[in-house]
């Protein structure tokens, strides 16, 4: 009997229920082990039975879904912390970014002052080099138009007669060197202070004077401006007997006799 009931037990016994026997350990030897116990909580020893040994599945399905209660609520706590792990990296590197973001975007700035101020002190620089050499420009053209000096004449015969003739050109007065020395040569022999006081002028009290022995007044109505008003300074005397001599003979060149 004894052996036929176990072999009932063990065709009664499934897979699952093994599992569950195995996931549980003394708690599922224990249901196998013990009887129940009497109301009246009193202890007796239990002969061994000789009848069919009954197996109560309810228990083992109790058992079963503690264990997997058990475990489902292990897998959602693992889960959970998965979760919050992927949720913290997440945040994490989402900050990361937004720390790089800003970083580049203060550079960026930072980089984009810096080159502004550098084309603003390169545009200075060059505005300075431009009024330099402007400067310097204007500095060159002043040297290079230098005024000009005052023409000078020897104080001979030579240097009276061609500052005589520069002053006659610039009043338009015509004659030439040979017109000019031919004359003094006769009238004076080159002497400024040569004077005649014998001839008819000179008893009229007018007597001719300097190179080209000019009488005063035809001396001062024909003195050109610019000179000397002296008969006997050689430029003055020379211009005025040359403006004279253009008036009434057409020019000092057309005078070979005293006149």
């Amino acid at each position: 009997m004894l052996k036929n009931a176990k072999n009932r037990l063990s065709r009664t016994l499934t897979n699952r229920h093994k599992i569950a026997i195995a996931g549980v350990g003394t708690l599922g030897a224990a249901a196998l082990a013990l009887s129940a116990v009497p109301g009246n909580a009193q202890t007796t020893t239990a002969e061994a039975p000789t009848g069919k040994v009954a197996y109560s599945n309810e228990q083992i399905k109790d058992v079963k879904g503690s264990v997997t209660d058990q475990l489902a609520s292990a897998s959602v706590k693992a889960e959970d912390i998965a979760a919050k792990k992927a949720e913290q990296e997440a945040a994490a590197k989402k900050k990361a970014a937004a720390e790089a973001a800003a970083k580049k975007k203060a550079a960026d700035a930072a980089a984009k002052k810096k080159a502004a101020a550098a084309a603003a002190a390169a545009k200075k620089k060059a505005e300075a080099e431009r009024k330099a050499k402007e400067a310097a420009s204007r500095s060159a053209k002043r040297v290079q138009v230098k005024p000009v000096a005052a023409k000078t004449y020897a104080n001979n015969l030579d240097g009276w007669i061609r500052e005589a003739l520069d002053i006659m050109k610039k009043h338009k007065i015509p004659g030439t060197y040979d017109g000019l020395h031919r004359n003094i040569m006769r009238e004076s022999s080159g002497n400024p202070n040569a004077i005649n006081n014998w001839d008819i002028n000179a008893q009229n009290g007018v007597p001719s004077i300097g190179l080209l022995q000019v009488i005063k007044p035809t001396f001062d109505a024909y003195h050109v401006p610019g000179t000397a008003f002296s008969q006997y300074d050689p430029v003055a005397n020379l211009t005025a007997a040359a403006n004279y001599a253009a008036d009434r003979y057409g020019s000092i060149d057309n005078v070979n006799s005293a006149y």
